[in-house]
Parts: structure tokens; C-alpha cells; sequence
């Protein structure tokens, strides 16, 4: 009664609020154009800071959708869709909004739980009201003693209920975190289990599993490598900490049904930390079992747990035939059904992902991902090269409709990750499994920190059945490093290290697969002006706010290098670009989303950039031309267009660049390079939108034209990039540069490129020896990985192996010269 009498204004509020009107609203019947996978006129809206896609469910002949706003335990302005087969969108009058995220079938009621909504076979649709059940619910899972008549539901903030399946009447296990918050704590905070931001929720073994991915305080808001979230599980009457890091995914072969045989199914829960990502699978007679995998993004990384979203395994196959897709720091996985501890073997990378996704489902044989992907507030992802560009005026997201195969189809799945950071290890110490099978190109960097000598065993499990042989084995001296290729004929499932001595040891593996695209761009990019062109149609964009949903374009034109102002347009939801007298936003875009002035610098050897807190990385040069439009403030160097990581575009070439919060530059990934002159970008209805068109371009499928001809966009999605073309580039930390003896070069960028060459040459009188140094993680230890000596008038040329991969490289000399250290990745 206490908790009614707390909240029953504010819901009657939110309710009245978004039940304007009594009749589901649908979208209109006209051109259901569509754009790499994206029908914008599905896209959704809401007045909060953020609209992700918690759920996507089809059930009873529809496709079922509810969005999010970030910390909404009391309901918002988001809505339940209901999507026809004929893609027409309803929104239903009995939505309150929130935070949720969780689904659940429930087979002997025949309902489809998703949100607070309770969906019957005949889509007539009951609310659990958020004064009854507050909270941000995140999972659902069956009930341990009552499955036919009850489910859990479990909430970001540690809230639990069990739900009476017909009466709909719940009653509270644990109260949510933001019942009787205090003053001054923050928003995710919690009392009952460590850690915050609840994700998963399954049940199965006589216990209900849960799991955070973050933590509270003022440190995980900068540090992404502190202690953050667990994973939990609960008897009935008492919680347990399984583990101490960052979960997200709990799910069993039973996905969104439940496992069908609950006492002997496996639980699997997906997770991370500061090394790589975790797979964990209960048995019910040994327990809980980890495997370790390596991260194609580090985007989803920070202690808080915030730019995560839901990751989910989800079959996306048939009954008969199953296919189990998990997303997971930015990669595609196949995931075998038949996953345990005992037989571990099937999990394989598919492909690169830039798309935040919130969850997913085949319908009508096609893949559809609901996307994050433009938040109103950027949240922590600040930063001095976005300049003070705002987020959109009202924030919106789709869905993303795909091929089955897709997921086969993107980037390349070059990943790396670590079971040993920095880590003491005592003598006779195993580390966790580690992912072996999957890439052609397989490598690992290895460093003994400790005092004395250290043998270190590689043991591979070939069949992931917990059978481990030796592979091979490594002596390493106190403070030696070592670069260590595996040939494609050493073949195994799972490989782990063991170590002879006590060390401070760090083992990282690098893996790339065989880079197949080719260098030049994909037909779709037909129509977007060349860099060296003297003309193109310019733009900035800015998604508009008031419910306007439209994209402004503040248009302009380029011209023997001079930029003209060419009026003001907006592209709407049926990709109509229109000229508008308007010429109080067409102000407002150009001051507030005008390109910053000197945030990179391209220097004759390289582009350097200085970040927030004052470190310098150096990146590849692309055409010569790209200088002067960067000098000009006439190309976009960085911008959010998926929430909370950016896309940055310097010289040539589009990086996806984590959040300051999650190590931002360290982990940059680079994801194609072009010779466009692109001059802005955006998110809009989950669409990537480009300007910097050739004036000559034809409209078509992705270039959209004004009714008076004179203003032009390009649009796709952002995983259309992986087409543009595999990254290349030119450069490195030193031209013809000074160099004092012993002192390093900034870190120049080698990670994720192929067909790397290296030339190394200096103006001394005698033979100098060059030390080149690694960094394979991105925050971890440099390694040597060379000394070479230079003669005289002699240049050192090297071609990297196809199983080199590291993040970062850099150079020093022995004594003080003029000195070029040049690489050129084709």
C-alpha cells in the first residue's frame, strides 16, 4: 500500500500523457521505401534522452517492439509497436513506457510477457502498472516452484517480483533500488547484491541467475578496468555471488521460452572485463564453468555498464534446424546450442558489427535488429574533436530488417584479448580458456613482469571436451617479451597458458581473419563527390526536435574551394528532400553544428591526434587533398551516429572510436577507407546520412536529391561502410623527423590493417639500432618486438606476416639522428 500511495500521481501523469489518443495509431500506407534494411517510416520517438530498443518479439502474427528512455523506473513516453506483415506500424493506446528491455513467452498461458505488457493469442494487450511493479525491468525468467501460473520479473535496480500469470497481480520479492532512493545516491545504485545495472535474468537448476554489467560511484564514470558487476543466483530464499565481473546475456537453450528441461539444461551468461569477454555455463552437478573470447570493439567497455545495451544469444534458425546468433562487443558469434562445460566446442566469430543492438528475432524469414541509434543526450561521450556539437532535437531509432545471412556478411572479425593483464600469477597457474578456432591468421604476445625466469606452457583443448595437450612452450627471461604465430595447421577449440614461476605476466591474443574486401568502394557509394573534385553539394544535418521528425539540412556548396551557402532543406520519413523558408534553423545548424576548427592536426608523416587527457596517438594519412579540407573545417572529423561510441572520420578513413569512459583513442578501430569528399554525417530513423555529393549524381536507391535539384544527401546505414573498402593508408611517427636517443615516438596505428610494409632509414654517419616496440591491447604493457640495425645510407624494409597483429606500434633509436620510420598499409 505504501509503495501505491508513493507512486500512483506520477503514473496517472505518464499515463494520461501517452494515452492521447484511444485507438492504435498507424503509420501510413503509402511508399514503404526502404534503404539498406532501414524502412524509416518505422522508425521510433520519444521525449527522453535517449530511445533504444528493449525487445523485439514476433508473436501472434506480428512483430512486437517496446523502446526505452535511460532511467525511467515510473514509465515515459515510450510505446509498444505492434508491426504488421505488411510493415505497417501500430502503436498501442495501453502503453506506459519505462526502461524495459525484458520478454519472455509464457507456453501454458500462451502469453508473450515483453515490458509490462501481458500479450495474448489474440493480441488483446493487459498492463502490469509501474505503481504496482516500479522498476526497470530487464529480464524474465520461469518460476522455480509455480512455472505454469507465475514469472519473475527482475529489474535494473535489483527489484523482484513473481507475477500471477492470469491475474497479472504481483507481488513484490525485493524491493526496486528506486523505491526509497535517498539523497544523493546515484540513480542505479542499489542495496541488495553488489554492483548495479541489471541485464540478465533465467532460471533453470533450482535457481534463478542474474547479472550486472556495472558499478556506482564516481570512478566507473572514467575508469573502465575497476571492479564492476556480477553474476548472481537465487534459491528461493538466498543470493549467492557467483563472479565478480561485468554480466550481461543469461540464457539457456530454451531462449525466450525457458529451457525445456530445466533440471538438466545449461545456463549461459556472457560477460566482460578489462581483458576480454566471458562466457559462462552452469551444470547442475559442477557448477559454473568460464571461457574466455577476444573483442572486436572495445565501444561496449566502462565500469558503468552504460554503453552495453542488452547483448542476447537468440536462436535465429527453425526448430528443426537452430542457429544461435550471439552479439557481443561488436562481433556476430555463432553460438552452438549443445554448449556446456564438457562440450564446449562451436562457438565461432561471423562477422564485425557498428550497429548498437538492443535485441533481435528472424520473422518472415529475414533477420530484424532493434537498434540504439541517436540518443537527444550523448551522456559521458564528450569529447574536444566532436567540438560542442549537440545530439539530435529528439532521439529515435529502428529496426533493421536483413538477410539471414547478414551476420556473415559485414566486417572482418579481427578481435584480440587477454587472459593475463599485468596479472600475478603464482607457479603452476592455468589461465581461463581461451577461444582458439574460428580465424586464419592467429597470434600471441607474451611479457614475464616478474623477477625471474618463467616457462610458459600453451596447452590446446582440440575437441572442447576438457582433453588438454601441449602445444608449445616459452622461456622468458625477467622483463622479456615475446611474439608468438600459430600456423593454420595448429587446430583446437580452447587454449590456456600455464606458468612455471611466479611472474606479473600478460598474454594477449590477436587474431584477424583473411581480409577480402577490396580497396575500391561498393557501387552503393555511387554519386558522393570524389576528393580532389572542385565542386560538391554540402550540407549539415541536425535530426530535428518538437516532434518535427524531419533531418535539417543546412546545405552548401563547394566550389573551387570556397563554400556558398545554398539554403535551407529537410528530408522526411518518405526520404522527400524539400527546400523550407525556415530560416531560424537553418541559422541554428549552421552556428551549432558548424565543423570545430583544429581538433586533428595532419602533419607530413601522419594525423595526430591529442585527446582529452592529453595523450597522443598518431593515425595513417589518406589522399593529399584531405589536408586542406580538414585545415578548412570542411570535413566532419567526429560525431555520435550510434549511442554513446562515435564515428571518426579523418583523412580518408571512418574509425569507430569508443567513449572517453571506455579508453576512447587507445581502442580506435579502424573500418574502411575511400577518396570521398565527405563533408557531414548523421544518424536520422536509423539511417546513415552523408553530404558531400557530386553535382552530376542521379537520384537512385541512395541518393536522394531535392525537389529543385540543388541540395543532395547520401544515405544507408552505418554497416554500409564496411563497403567503402578495406582500410589503407600511409605514414608513421617520424618523417625526416629529430630524434634524441632512447626516447620513443608517439603510437602510431597498426592494428586491423593488412599487407603491412615498413621502412626505416635516418641521416647518421654511423649504423643506429632502432628498437620497435608493441602494444597489443591498447592499455596494456609495450613489448619489443624487434631491434634492427641501420647502416648508413641504408634503409631497413619489412614486410609484417600475415599473422601479425598488435594495436599500436612505436620506435626509438640508439643515438640522436634525423630518422623516418614509414608504413604503408595496401
Amino acid at each position: 500500500m505504501k509503495m501505491r500511495n508513493i507512486y500512483c500521481l506520477l503514473v496517472i501523469g505518464i499515463l494520461l500523457s501517452t494515452h492521447s489518443c484511444t485507438t492504435p495509431q498507424k503509420s501510413g500506407s503509402g511508399d514503404l521505401r526502404h534503404v539498406s534494411g532501414i524502412y524509416p517510416h518505422l522508425a521510433y520517438y520519444n521525449n527522453e534522452g535517449e530511445c533504444g530498443t528493449g525487445a523485439v518479439v514476433p508473436w501472434a502474427d506480428r512483430l512486437w517492439v517496446i523502446t526505452y528512455g535511460p532511467h525511467l523506473p515510473l514509465g515515459s513516453s515510450d510505446k509498444l509497436y505492434e508491426i504488421t506483415p505488411d510493415l505497417q506500424q501500430i502503436i498501442r493506446p495501453e502503453s506506459v513506457g519505462g526502461t524495459p528491455a525484458n520478454r519472455m513467452i509464457h507456453k501454458e498461458s500462451n502469453q508473450l510477457f515483453i515490458g509490462p505488457y501481458a500479450i495474448d493469442a489474440d493480441r488483446n494487450v493487459r498492463v502490469i502498472p509501474y505503481q504496482d511493479m516500479p522498476g526497470r525491468h530487464t529480464g524474465n525468467a520461469r518460476h522455480l516452484f509455480d512455472p505454469a501460473g507465475k514469472i519473475y520479473y527482475g529489474t535494473m535496480e535489483e527489484g523482484f517480483y513473481e507475477v500471477d500469470v492470469n491475474t497479472l497481480e504481483p507481488t513484490m520479492l525485493y524491493e526496486d533500488g528506486n523505491v526509497n532512493r535517498k539523497p544523493g545516491e546515484m540513480a542505479q545504485e542499489a542495496a541488495l547484491l553488489p554492483g548495479a545495472h541489471g541485464k540478465g535474468l533465467y532460471s533453470g537448476q533450482g535457481v534463478m541467475v542474474y547479472s550486472n554489467n556495472g558499478e556506482t560511484g564516481q570512478a566507473a564514470l572514467t575508469q573502465f578496468d575497476i571492479e564492476s558487476g556480477g553474476l548472481f543466483e537465487w534459491n528461493g530464499s538466498e543470493w549467492k555471488l557467483i563472479r565478480r565481473n561485468q554480466f550481461v546475456e543469461v540464457t539457456g537453450p530454451g531462449g525466450i521460452y525457458g529451457n525445456p528441461n530445466p533440471a538438466t539444461d545449461p545456463i549461459w551468461a556472457t560477460g566482460w572485463d578489462h581483458k576480454s569477454i566471458l562466457v559462462a555455463v552452469r551444470d547442475p552437478e559442477t557448477g559454473w564453468s568460464y571461457f574466455r573470447l577476444p573483442k572486436a570493439s572495445h565501444s561496449y567497455d566502462g565500469a558503468h555498464g552504460w554503453n552495453t545495451e542488452w547483448p542476447r544469444i537468440r536462436n535465429i534458425g527453425t526448430e528443426e534446424n537452430p542457429d544461435y546468433l550471439m552479439t557481443m562487443h561488436g562481433m556476430f558469434w555463432r553460438f552452438p546450442k549443445t554448449f556446456t562445460a564438457r562440450h564446449s566446442s562451436g562457438i565461432r566469430p561471423r562477422s564485425a558489427y557498428l550497429k548498437v543492438i538492443g535485441d533481435f528475432a528472424r520473422w518472415n524469414d529475414r533477420l530484424v535488429f532493434g537498434c540504439d541509434d541517436s540518443a537527444n543526450k550523448e551522456f559521458l561521450n564528450k569529447r574536444r574533436q566532436k567540438g560542442d556539437i549537440e545530439g539530435p532535437g529528439q532521439s529515435n531509432s529502428n529496426l533493421w530488417f536483413t538477410s539471414l545471412d547478414k551476420p556473415d556478411q559485414l566486417g572482418p572479425p579481427t578481435a584480440s584479448g587477454a587472459v593475463w593483464l599485468n596479472e600475478e600469477v603464482e607457479a603452476g597457474d592455468y589461465s581461463e580458456p581461451f577461444l582458439f578456432a574460428g580465424w586464419p591468421n592467429r597470434s600471441a604476445w607474451i611479457q614475464n613482469g616478474g623477477k625471474g625466469d618463467v616457462e610458459f606452457l600453451f596447452e590446446i583443448d582440440k575437441e572442447g571436451t576438457r582433453n588438454w595437450s601441449r602445444l608449445k612452450a616459452l622461456s622468458l627471461a625477467p622483463g622479456e617479451s615475446a611474439f608468438i604465430e600459430f600456423d593454420r595447421e595448429e587446430q583446437g577449440e580452447w587454449i590456456r597458458v600455464k606458468a612455471s614461476a611466479p611472474s606479473v605476466a600478460t598474454i594477449s591474443f590477436n587474431y584477424s581473419g583473411d581480409e577480402k574486401r577490396p580497396v575500391s568502394p561498393s557501387s552503393i557509394f555511387k554519386g558522393i563527390a570524389r576528393v580532389g573534385q572542385n565542386q560538391a553539394m554540402g550540407g549539415l544535418l541536425y535530426g530535428l526536435g518538437q516532434d518535427r521528425r524531419a533531418l535539417g539540412v543546412s546545405a552548401v556548396t563547394f566550389s573551387d574551394g570556397k563554400m556558398s551557402d545554398a539554403g535551407y532543406y529537410e528530408l522526411d520519413s518518405q526520404l522527400n528532400l524539400t527546400r523550407k523558408e525556415d530560416e531560424e534553423t537553418h541559422l541554428f545548424i549552421r552556428e551549432r553544428f558548424a565543423i570545430p576548427e583544429n581538433v586533428i592536426e595532419v602533419e607530413e608523416s601522419s594525423v595526430l591526434i591529442v585527446d582529452d587527457r592529453g595523450r597522443r596517438w598518431r593515425l595513417p594519412l589518406g589522399a593529399a587533398h584531405y589536408k586542406e579540407l580538414v585545415d578548412n573545417a570542411q570535413m566532419r572529423i567526429c560525431r555520435e551516429v550510434a549511442t554513446e561510441r562515435d564515428l571518426f572520420h579523418a583523412c580518408g578513413t571512418f574509425y569507430e572510436l569508443p567513449a572517453e569512459n571506455a579508453d576512447g583513442f587507445a581502442k580506435i578501430r579502424p573500418v574502411a577507407s575511400h577518396n570521398f569528399r565527405i563533408h557531414d554525417y548523421a544518424s536520422y530513423r536509423g539511417l546513415l546520412v552523408m553530404t558531400g555529393i557530386d553535382p552530376k549524381a542521379r537520384a537512385g536507391d541512395h541518393i536522394i536529391r531535392s525537389d529543385d535539384g540543388k541540395a543532395a544527401v547520401w544515405v544507408g546505414v552505418i554497416d554500409d561502410l564496411w563497403q567503402l573498402g578495406k582500410p589503407v593508408g600511409e605514414g608513421g611517427p617520424w618523417k625526416n623527423s629529430q630524434v634524441r636517443e632512447g626516447e620513443f615516438s608517439d603510437p602510431y596505428l597498426i592494428g586491423f590493417y593488412d599487407e603491412r610494409k615498413l621502412e626505416i632509414s635516418h641521416d647518421a654517419d654511423e649504423t643506429v639500432i632502432f628498437s620497435i616496440e608493441v602494444e597489443p591491447v591498447g592499455h596494456g604493457p609495450w613489448m619489443l618486438f624487434q631491434k634492427v640495425a641501420v647502416k648508413p645510407g641504408e634503409t631497413f624494409r619489412y614486410h609484417f606476416p600475415d599473422n601479425f597483429q598488435a594495436r599500436w606500434i612505436r620506435f626509438s633509436a640508439d643515438r640522436e639522428c634525423r630518422a623516418t620510420t614509414w608504413l604503408t598499409y595496401r
